[in-house]
C-alpha cells in the first residue's frame, strides 16, 4: 500500500508518499481501507520529530480517517467487512490502509459522506472528553475557545450551541470571525485588534466565562485566568504559543479555577474507546439532526501531503483539511 513516510525530521518537504507494507490486523482490531484521513496540528509537530507516536502505533501520521472495513480481528464482535466508520488512530491515517482498535471505530454519521466523516473523530473526542467530560461544560454556561475558526473550534462553536452554552471565541482575521458566526458563535473577538479579557468582562458584566479551551498555552495563561468567572475551569489542548509562563496564582484560590491539560494520543485504548463511545452517545445525535455538520476547507491527495501541511501551518484554512488515497 501507500502510505506518507516521514523521511527525516523537518519541514514539509519530508512527507514522501511511499510503497510500505500493509499494517498486520490484531485480534481485537479492525482493518479499514482509507476513504479519507484528517490533518491535526500533532502531526506538523510529529513532522517536526517533536511528537513520536506512542510503543506500538504506526510510524506514520495521521490520527483520524474514514473508511471501509475490509478485515477484522477474530475477537470483534461489532463490526464486520463492508461496514463504512470514522476511527480515531494512534498513528497511521495517511495511508491506504490502517488497523485501528475496534474500540475506536464509530459507525458513520447519518447524513455525512464517507469522506467528511474523516472529519469528526479527533475534534469530537477531543472536545467531548475535555469540554464536556472533564471540564463539565453544562447548558446555560458561558464558553471561551481560542482559534475558534480550527477543525477543534469550528466543531466545538457547533456542539456548545446546541447544548445551549454561550459561545466566545479568538480568531485573527475578520473573514474568520465571520465565520465563526455564521456557526454559531455569539461573540467574535479579534485577538490581533482587542484584548479579550477586557471584552470578555464586558460582555459578561465583569463575571468572565465558565470554560476555555486554550490552544495557544504559556502566553495565554494570566489571560485565561483573569477571563474566568467563578468555579471557572481551563483546558489546555496545546502549546502553539509555547510553554513557560510566570502567572500570579492568587486568582485561582479566590476564584476557586480549575487548570487542566491532556492529550488524546497517549492514552490506552480501553480510555479511548470509553471516550469514543461518549462521542457516539452524545455527539453522532446531534450531526445525525443536522446541529453539527462537518467543516472541509481543503482536500489534498497523499502525495500533496507537504503542500496540505504548508497550508494548515499557514493557518489560512478555516475547519478541516483532508487527504485522499
Amino acid at each position: 500500500m501507500k502510505a506518507v513516510v516521514i523521511t527525516s525530521p523537518g519541514s514539509p518537504e519530508v512527507l514522501q508518499a511511499q510503497e510500505v507494507d500493509d499494517p498486520a490486523v490484531g485480534d481485537d482490531e479492525v482493518l479499514i481501507e482509507v476513504a479519507a484521513a484528517a490533518l491535526n496540528r500533532a502531526d506538523t509537530v510529529q513532522r517536526k520529530g517533536s511528537y513520536p507516536p506512542p510503543k506500538g502505533a504506526s510510524p506514520y501520521p495521521g490520527l483520524e480517517c474514514s473508511g471501509t472495513i475490509i478485515a477484522v480481528g477474530k475477537y470483534v464482535t461489532r463490526w464486520k467487512v463492508g461496514d463504512q466508520v470514522c476511527a480515531l488512530l494512534s498513528g497511521g491515517g495517511y495511508a491506504e490502509k490502517v488497523a485501528v482498535p475496534a474500540g475506536q471505530v464509530l459507525p458513520l454519521p447519518p447524513g455525512v459522506s464517507l469522506r467528511d466523516a474523516a472529519s469528526f473523530p479527533e475534534v469530537a473526542c477531543t472536545v467531548w472528553s475535555t469540554v464536556f467530560m472533564m471540564s463539565r461544560l453544562s447548558p446555560g454556561e458561558s464558553f471561551l475557545i481560542h482559534g475558534g475558526s480550527s477543525g477543534i473550534g469550528t466543531f466545538a462553536i457547533q456542539m456548545a450551541k446546541h447544548l445551549g452554552i454561550r459561545v466566545f471565541v479568538t480568531a485573527g482575521t475578520e473573514e474568520k470571525l465571520a465565520a465563526c458566526k455564521q456557526f454559531g458563535a455569539d461573540v467574535c473577538i479579534n485577538y490581533k485588534t482587542e484584548d479579550f479579557v477586557a471584552r470578555v468582562k464586558e460582555e459578561t458584566a465583569g463575571k468572565g466565562v465558565d470554560v476555555i479551551l486554550d490552544n495557544i498555552g504559556a502566553p495565554y495563561l494570566q489571560r485565561n485566568l483573569d477571563s474566568l468567572n467563578i468555579d471557572g475551569r481551563i483546558f489546555i489542548i496545546g502549546f502553539q504559543g509555547g510553554t513557560v509562563a510566570q502567572v500570579n496564582l492568587s486568582c485561582l484560590l479566590a476564584k476557586r479555577l480549575t487548570l487542566q491539560a491532556a492529550g488524546l494520543r497517549n492514552r490506552s485504548p480501553e480510555n479511548k474507546a470509553v471516550i469514543v463511545g461518549e462521542v457516539e452517545k452524545h455527539v453522532w445525535p446531534a450531526i445525525a439532526a443536522g446541529k453539527v455538520k462537518p467543516v472541509v476547507f481543503k482536500s489534498f491527495p497523499l502525495s500533496e501531503a507537504a503542500e496540505a501541511h504548508r497550508l494548515m501551518e499557514s493557518s489560512a484554512h478555516i475547519g478541516k483539511i483532508l487527504l485522499i488515497p
